[in-house]
Parts: C-alpha cells; structure tokens; sequence
C-alpha cells in the first residue's frame, strides 16, 4: 500500500519543483528583459510574458510542492495506523477474529509518573514498563488522570 500511494505523491512532488524552477527562469528573463528597456512600453511585452507567468509558476509550485508533502504525511500516518491495527497479539494465528476479546482484563491499575492516563496492568502501553507504579486514588478522584483509551478501566475497578 505504502509504494502505491508514495508513487502518486511523488509525480506531484516532482511536478511542484520543475514549476517552481520554471517560474524562477521566467522571472529573471523577464527582469532581464525589463532591465534593457527604457520606456515603460517597451517593458510591458516583458512583463506580460516572462514576468507574471513566472510568479504564476512560483505560486502554483509552491501549491503543489506544499500539497505533495501533506499527502506524503498522511501516506505515512496511515501506514502506521494500518502497523497498529493490525498488530495481532501473541500466541495468535494470523486472521484468527481477535476482536471480540478485550485488549486487557487485569484488575491491577498502573500509571506512569508524570503521565494523564492510569491502565490496566496488562495494557500495552504500560505493560513491561518498569516505571510504571499502582494508581492513586486521589489522583484519580481529582481528576488528574483519565481511563485509557486502549484499555478502557473502569473507574469502579480501583
């Protein structure tokens, strides 16, 4: 998936730059065509034909350039979210439907000092941490940390 989408971004990528480079060219022969006149109508050729599709170049390459790379953060975000949703635990068979199961079950509550969330202990994100530390209630009752969304304790299990 990855290559299909980075090969239709890159052509945009591409196209972005050679804009901007022609746009460049034409606005320095349309420079340098208005530097060598004297009389302002002699000057206007220049400016209607080098200058101003130059800057129009300039500003389109930009527009695409800009473009190419938002669509080539969000090729890269989504490849990560696929990595993460299909990451399967292990023990399992691959295409085995794990999704009626819960992600953690433990009854254990942990938190990272410092953090916002408190967990399961079996909660992939604080499991094998050795950091992390059973929660305070008060912290928990103030409303200092929230339930994770990963694992989603409930606030009846502290």
């Amino acid at each position: 998936m990855r290559t299909m989408r980075l090969r239709t971004v890159h052509p945009v990528l591409w196209a972005g730059w050679a804009a901007l480079a022609a746009g460049a060219v034409l606005c320095v022969l349309g420079w340098y065509g208005v530097s060598g006149e004297r009389f302002a109508e002699r000057q206007l050729p220049y400016l209607a034909s080098c200058t101003v599709p130059g800057a129009a170049l300039i500003v389109a390459g930009s527009v695409l350039i800009t473009h190419g790379r938002g669509a080539l953060a969000a090729a890269r975000v989504e490849e990560l979210y696929g990595l993460l949703v299909a990451a399967e635990p292990e023990g399992t068979e691959p295409g085995t439907a794990s999704a009626a199961a819960p992600l953690a079950v433990s009854g254990v509550l942990l938190m990272v000092p410092g953090g916002t969330l408190w967990h399961r202990a079996d909660c992939p994100l604080v499991a094998g941490k050795a950091e992390a530390v059973p929660v305070d209630a008060k912290l928990v009752r103030g409303g200092e940390l929230s339930p994770c969304p990963i694992c989603e304790p409930a606030e009846a299990d502290d």
